[in-house]
């Protein structure tokens, strides 16, 4: 997955405020996500497909462990 750290936008969800998030970045063939705490650290790299399955998994609550 290509990127340049120079121009990427980091954007994490409005509801973590201050606290620990973790941040995604677009780039032109999927999302990247990072911890907040740890910008330099290791990323996550998902293709655009793979992206929109966990997102949609977690809108309908399969993503979450039942209790």
């Amino acid at each position: 997955m290509a990127e340049n750290s120079d121009v990427l936008v980091w954007r994490r969800a409005n509801v973590c405020g201050n606290t620990t998030c973790v941040e995604i970045a677009a780039v032109a063939d999927g999302i990247l996500v990072r911890d907040s705490e740890d910008p330099e650290g290791a990323r996550l790299a998902f293709g655009t497909a793979d992206w929109r399955a966990f997102i949609a998994g977690l809108r309908l609550g399969t993503l979450i462990p039942p209790r």
